[in-house]
Protein backbone atom coordinates (compact mmCIF):
# COMPACT_ATOMS: atom_id res chain seq x y z
CA UNK A 1 0.00 0.00 0.00
CA UNK A 2 1.04 3.48 -0.83
CA UNK A 3 0.52 7.66 -0.92
CA UNK A 4 2.19 9.86 -3.04
CA UNK A 5 2.92 13.34 -1.66
CA UNK A 6 3.81 16.17 -3.41
CA UNK A 7 6.31 18.28 -1.39
CA UNK A 8 4.94 21.73 -0.22
CA UNK A 9 7.42 23.04 2.27
CA UNK A 10 9.91 25.89 1.55
CA UNK A 11 12.74 23.99 3.04
CA UNK A 12 11.74 20.96 1.77
CA UNK A 13 12.04 17.75 4.42
CA UNK A 14 14.63 18.93 6.75
CA UNK A 15 16.08 17.66 10.08
CA UNK A 16 12.63 18.83 12.17
CA UNK A 17 10.03 17.27 9.96
CA UNK A 18 12.48 14.46 8.61
CA UNK A 19 12.67 13.18 13.18
CA UNK A 20 9.13 13.70 13.07
CA UNK A 21 8.17 11.33 9.74
CA UNK A 22 11.06 8.82 11.26
CA UNK A 23 9.36 9.28 14.97
CA UNK A 24 6.34 7.92 13.74
CA UNK A 25 7.22 5.38 11.30
CA UNK A 26 9.12 4.03 14.31
CA UNK A 27 6.26 3.67 16.63
CA UNK A 28 5.30 0.52 14.00
CA UNK A 29 6.82 -2.51 14.79
CA UNK A 30 4.63 -4.60 12.48
CA UNK A 31 4.89 -2.88 9.32
CA UNK A 32 8.07 -2.34 6.77
CA UNK A 33 7.72 1.38 5.84
CA UNK A 34 9.66 2.90 2.69
CA UNK A 35 9.90 6.20 1.44
CA UNK A 36 11.00 6.51 -2.51
CA UNK A 37 11.96 9.59 -4.99
CA UNK A 38 13.23 10.02 -7.95
CA UNK A 39 14.28 6.04 -8.12
CA UNK A 40 15.72 5.63 -4.78
CA UNK A 41 13.97 3.83 -2.12
CA UNK A 42 15.09 3.72 1.14
CA UNK A 43 14.03 2.49 5.08
CA UNK A 44 11.49 5.27 6.43
CA UNK A 45 12.72 4.29 9.31
CA UNK A 46 16.34 5.98 9.02
CA UNK A 47 16.83 9.73 8.91
CA UNK A 48 19.94 9.58 7.59
CA UNK A 49 18.36 7.78 4.39
CA UNK A 50 14.92 10.50 4.57
CA UNK A 51 17.64 13.05 4.14
CA UNK A 52 19.51 11.65 1.84
CA UNK A 53 16.56 12.01 -0.54
CA UNK A 54 17.23 15.61 -0.76
CA UNK A 55 13.57 16.60 -1.01
CA UNK A 56 13.02 20.10 -2.23
CA UNK A 57 9.46 22.01 -2.44
CA UNK A 58 7.33 19.90 -6.31
CA UNK A 59 9.18 16.69 -5.74
CA UNK A 60 6.73 13.32 -5.24
CA UNK A 61 7.46 11.35 -2.38
CA UNK A 62 5.78 7.80 -2.02
CA UNK A 63 5.28 6.21 1.48
CA UNK A 64 5.14 2.69 0.82
CA UNK A 65 3.73 0.12 3.97
CA UNK A 66 3.77 -3.43 4.14
CA UNK A 67 2.66 -5.65 7.05
CA UNK A 68 -0.54 -6.06 9.07
CA UNK A 69 -0.72 -2.12 9.97
CA UNK A 70 -0.05 -1.17 7.09
CA UNK A 71 -3.09 1.36 7.09
CA UNK A 72 -2.51 2.52 10.26
CA UNK A 73 0.68 3.28 9.79
CA UNK A 74 0.46 5.52 6.57
CA UNK A 75 -2.75 7.24 8.14
CA UNK A 76 -0.45 8.11 11.28
CA UNK A 77 2.08 9.16 8.07
CA UNK A 78 -0.57 11.07 6.19
CA UNK A 79 -1.24 12.71 9.24
CA UNK A 80 2.93 14.09 10.17
CA UNK A 81 2.92 14.98 6.46
CA UNK A 82 -0.06 17.34 6.94
CA UNK A 83 0.65 18.41 10.30
CA UNK A 84 3.99 19.45 9.46
CA UNK A 85 3.07 21.14 6.17
CA UNK A 86 5.37 18.97 4.36
CA UNK A 87 3.27 17.75 1.58
CA UNK A 88 -0.23 17.16 -0.02
CA UNK A 89 -1.97 14.04 -1.23
CA UNK A 90 -0.94 13.48 -4.60
CA UNK A 91 -3.84 13.55 -7.43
Amino acid sequence: MQKIFTIIDENGIHARPATALVSAAMKFNDVELYAEATGIKINLKSILGLLSLDLYPGDALTLIAEGNEENEALSTLHDVMIKEGLGVLHD
